[in-house]
């Protein structure tokens, strides 16, 4: 019998592992140089905490159960975890606070798609207790400096706004707003024109679903909707933030008031970074502003407001993997000692240890016997080691340089 991983799981190999290590210590990188710090939260979460902020449809979490019978889930992203564990945990801490995580997540594959992943890998970060245009823009920035961080080409910046694109879908009756809604998001003209709207909703909606491309046109076109005053300082707010970025002529920003998430916690800007190579759209990350999702946890439903977003290391990896800037080869060790007898490996030990405690990291091998010298040379010749050490047993040292 073979055996092999799970269905949706699968294993990284050492090459796969040097390959997501350079992206993650980039990223990781760029994270420490803005102030934020690392964060790690329990890969087990209840049922009740991750449904509480709507993160996923239920149908998508891999649920467990405990001896208590309480219900379990793995995590499916990180944002209420993160949530949960600042309101119960970090009660005194002062904001605001800027958190970074790197780590798996798991979402069940319910459609029984073939060869559907099951675990995957993110980066990302929360920009917590603080709001407004410059929490926006740092966050936003920060994705746009990730991104440069990798020398990523060829991406731009989805930007919505959840707030304003829920406020626009209050003018429909309410039994039809999740179908207008779903249409919208779906970018579905057919049933905008088959749903039974008067010729002024029906109108309304077809500007929603066209609120996507240059900010200028996009500020236009939702200022003809006869806004009140709420959705006119939204809409204000959102000018103020697209004019700040654009100070930036390197910022490639589409505006899309018809970008809405299936994660219902947004309640400001939404965004996805989009990469364009080889003429494929991929979303590679995604995220927004959720100024009440804390609340949700909260002992005394205190709001504190909240950005955030997440790359897909899985689907960085894949757009760069064919622009060959990925470590092509695991790390090679620098040093192979070899005892030259069996009395000479305490010192072979003792001089690979002095090796090690080097300030600078240094990669040591002990030949492990069971080889002649030629084939000691060849093993270090296929293994890119630089440097043999042979040692005799009074310490004696004898360096060869690997050809």
């Amino acid at each position: 019998m073979v055996y092999q991983p799970a269905a949706g799981a699968r294993d990284l190999l050492p090459l796969d592992v040097a390959q997501k290590r350079w992206i993650e210590d980039r990223l990781q990188q760029v994270f420490h140089r803005w102030g934020y710090h690392r964060i790690i939260t329990s890969t087990l979460e209840r049922m009740d905490t991750l449904m509480a902020g709507e993160a996923i449809q239920r149908q998508m979490v891999i649920e467990l159960q405990n001896g208590q019978n309480e219900e379990l889930g793995l995590r499916p992203e990180l944002t209420a975890s993160i949530a949960r564990t600042v309101v119960t945990r970090m009660a005194e801490a002062t904001y605001p606070q800027r958190l970074y995580y790197n780590a798996n997540v798991f979402r069940r594959n319910w459609e029984k798609r073939h060869n559907r992943q099951q675990e995957y890998y993110q980066a990302g970060v929360e920009l917590l207790g603080s709001g407004g245009l410059l929490a926006n823009a740092e966050v936003l920035l920060l994705v746009a400096n990730c991104l440069a961080a990798l020398d990523l080409q060829g991406w731009h910046l989805i930007l919505g706004e959840a707030g304003i694109t829920r406020s626009l879908l209050n003018a429909f009756p309410a039994n039809l707003q999740s179908k207008v809604r779903s249409a919208i998001a779906h970018l579905d003209r057919i049933t905008i024109d088959t749903l039974p709207l008067s010729d002024e909703l029906r109108e309304r909606a077809r500007i929603m679903l066209d609120l996507r491309g240059n900010s200028a046109d996009v500020l236009a076109k939702v200022s003809s909707l006869d806004l009140d005053s709420e959705q006119q300082e939204a809409v204000n707010n959102l000018k103020s933030l697209v004019d700040l970025l654009e100070s930036d002529r390197k910022f490639p920003l589409i505006l899309d008031l018809s970008l809405i998430q299936t994660i219902d916690y947004y309640t400001g800007i939404v965004f996805e970074v989009v990469s364009d190579t080889d003429g494929q759209a991929k979303v590679l990350g995604r995220g927004g502003r959720y100024d009440q999702l804390l609340g949700l946890y909260h002992p005394q439903g205190e709001n504190i407001p909240g950005i955030g977003f997440e790359l897909s290391i899985d689907d960085l990896y894949q757009t760069l993997v064919s622009t060959q800037q990925l470590p092509q080869n695991i790390p090679a060790s620098n040093w192979l000692v070899v005892p030259e007898s069996k009395t000479a490996e305490a010192a072979a030990f003792a001089y690979a240890q002095k090796l090690r405690d080097t300030p600078d990291l240094v990669r040591v091998e002990i030949d492990l016997g069971g080889r002649d010298t030629e084939a000691i040379r060849q093993y270090a010749s296929d293994r890119s080691i630089a440097q043999i050490a042979w040692i005799q047993a009074d310490g004696t040292t004898t360096i060869e340089a690997v050809g």
